[in-house]
């Protein structure tokens, strides 16, 4: 096969999922050099929502600072470039949640958020006694779903119906929510946690049965296994190691390449970007839903309707050094979450969703004369955070955490970054919207679609529905 002759892919975003793909294309684990592939991305890097800045003398991730170790996908993708020396694993575990004005321990056994024993619910005192109460219910009066095994449902109303509303506002929402910077209130079970839809048409204790879904406490014959991994050099680096494989199989990658129209002409598909045309013979879109959507509604206006469908969220992390004695060294586990009821003693909501004790979390990063302290704001209808300028943040979450901590938070450094617009949010049904996308771009040929919109939240996740796109087109192509 010649130059002239081989089949030529177009890849439309350089984000995890966009080089996952490339990946794939060019024979995943064994490069095959049969189809040529060029990625096109809109930015001066790759990596999307991974990124990482320098801070206090070490490369920090400003986007998702691990990955789940549990999903095998992003293990592998690791392990086929010849990295697995640089996963590094957490130096503590668990968490915090403020609850009823005070930083209590999560309690133990939690189910994305949801109690599984109700034990561990009463003993953490997170929740009122009528709360407690409420909840367990559940263990001596279940209630039965009345709806029956539907589609899908909002995780919110599905969880209060059998253990209450304060569970989903002190424990589930913060959680659950705070992944996708949404609120459960609207979050698809199907899309998000499949498996509580499975069970919460049961007639039996919801709690009971989400429990049989966890995998055994660990014990001293057997440890637990890591929820979460990161990278010596920062998850980011993931993005260095990939995009160096990628080019040395051949891959053009066209920086500050925006893609505007997807045209067919006969076995050709055309886009058109700021840059000139490119022609390929099979396109993976690998953008988020609205420039996506601007890009295929030429082609078909349905589908394009269908990504305009999805919404997103914005959050923000601000990155904080400071002193190592400032914060109390009994705080527990990795991080603290702020239910969004929460209130400041002023009455107004706070800004802060998380904080993460980043040097404690991952020791790569502990250094004995500062610490790492990572604040989360915003969510789908809190987006506050956008009319401050980086300093009155900067000020606004040092504030916030003074409150949480009944300390003084001074700084040494500190890092502001906004990610508008930019997390995907699963709102009920939203596997029909996906389906439907994939319908309308199987009509359209070797056209398709990957990345958080589309195939999942979270790094193995959009890596994994990637490579199984890059997969797919690379067999159309060659066989």
């Amino acid at each position: 096969m010649t130059e002239a002759t081989r089949p030529h892919a177009l890849v439309l975003g350089g984000g995890i999922a966009g080089l996952a793909a490339a990946f794939a294309l060019t024979g995943g684990d064994t490069f095959d050099p049969r189809v040529s592939v060029t990625i096109i991305e809109a930015t001066t890097r790759c990596g999307g929502k991974i990124a990482a800045t320098q801070l206090a003398g070490r490369t920090v991730d400003v986007g998702a600072d691990g990955f789940l170790a549990r999903r095998p996908e992003a293990l592998a993708l690791i392990d086929a470039l010849g990295k697995s020396a640089s996963l590094r694993t957490p130096g503590t575990t668990g968490a915090s949640i403020f609850a009823r004005g005070k930083i209590r321990s999560m309690p133990e056994r939690l189910s994305l958020g949801i109690p599984t024993q109700w034990r561990a619910l009463a003993k953490s005192r997170v929740l009122s006694p009528l709360g407690v109460l409420r909840a367990g219910l559940d263990i001596v009066a279940p209630r039965h779903d009345l709806r029956g095994k539907l589609g899908d449902r909002a995780i919110g109303p599905l969880v209060a119906a059998k253990l209450g509303r304060e569970v989903v506002e002190t424990l589930v929402d913060p959680m659950l929510g705070g992944i996708h910077a949404g609120h459960v209130g609207e979050m698809s079970a199907s899309a998000t946690f499949p498996q509580l839809l499975q069970v919460a048409g049961n007639s039996g204790s919801l709690m009971h049965a989400l429990r049989a879904t966890l995998p055994p406490p660990p014990t001293n014959n057997a440890p637990a296994i890591p929820v979460f991994n990161s990278l010596e050099g920062s998850v980011s680096s993931l993005i260095s190691m990939l995009v160096d494989v990628l080019v040395e199989r051949g891959v053009t990658i066209a920086y500050a390449t925006t893609a505007e129209t997807l045209e067919r002409q006969n076995a050709d598909y055309v886009v058109t970007t700021n840059h000139g045309d490119f022609v390929a013979q099979a396109v993976v879109l690998a953008l988020p839903a609205e420039p996506a959507s601007h890009v295929v509604k030429g082609l078909d206006v349905e589908l394009g309707s269908l990504l305009d469908a999805i919404s997103y969220a914005s959050a923000g992390v601000v990155t904080l050094v400071v002193a190592p004695e400032l914060f109390p060294s009994s705080r527990h586990g990795t991080g603290l979450l702020v239910p969004s009821t929460a209130r400041r003693r002023a009455g107004t909501a706070f800004l802060t969703t998380a904080v993460t004790y980043l040097s404690r979390k991952w020791p790569h990063l502990a250094r004995p004369d500062d610490e790492l302290i990572r604040v989360s704001v915003g969510k789908i209808d809190d987006v506050r955070f956008s009319d401050l300028s980086d300093e009155q943040l900067i000020s606004h979450v040092t504030d916030e955490l003074s409150e949480l901590f009944g300390v003084t938070v001074t700084y040494r450094e500190a890092n502001v970054k906004r990610w508008m617009n930019a997390l995907p949010q699963y709102q009920v049904n939203h596997l029909l919207r996906v389906a439907g996308i994939e319908a309308a771009a199987e009509r359209l040929g070797h056209v398709a679609f990957t990345g958080a919109a589309i195939g999942g939240v979270g790094i193995p996740a959009c890596i994994g529905h990637g490579r199984m796109t890059g997969t797919r087109m690379h067999r159309a192509l060659v066989g």
